[in-house]
């Protein structure tokens, strides 16, 4: 079953979008290399400091050989790039990122 949306609600959500980004880090064969865990632990570190401290709002691990995970970031993309070029992971080269601008709406949440 599927709700009827209207277009004066369709319109007024849209209206309450805040831009954010959209990070998508992958994994890359370097993800095995020597020391990688101690890195890795580096690198979930910064990221749960960042959702700690506001500039991630919603942090998604993913559990897959080749993308590491997702993040809805409350900044620019601009400054999600700088933030993700210093991550532990990305300087020892065992993930790349992508930014990419979007828009979010207040409220919506991972359900508890």
């Amino acid at each position: 079953m599927s709700t009827t949306v209207t277009d004066e609600q369709i319109r007024a959500l849209a209206a309450t979008a805040k831009p954010c980004s959209l990070v998508l880090l992958r994994w890359t064969p370097e993800r095995s290399m020597d020391g990688a865990a101690a890195i890795e632990l580096e690198h979930q570190r910064r990221m749960v400091s960042l959702r700690a401290d506001g500039v991630i709002a919603i942090l998604c691990p993913v559990g897959s050989d080749t993308v590491a995970g997702v993040a809805i970031m409350t900044v620019p993309a601009e400054e999600a790039a700088a933030i993700m070029a210093d991550d532990p992971c990305v300087r020892a080269a065992m993930m790349t990122y992508e930014a990419l601008p979007c828009h979010g709406f207040p409220g919506d949440a991972v359900p508890a």
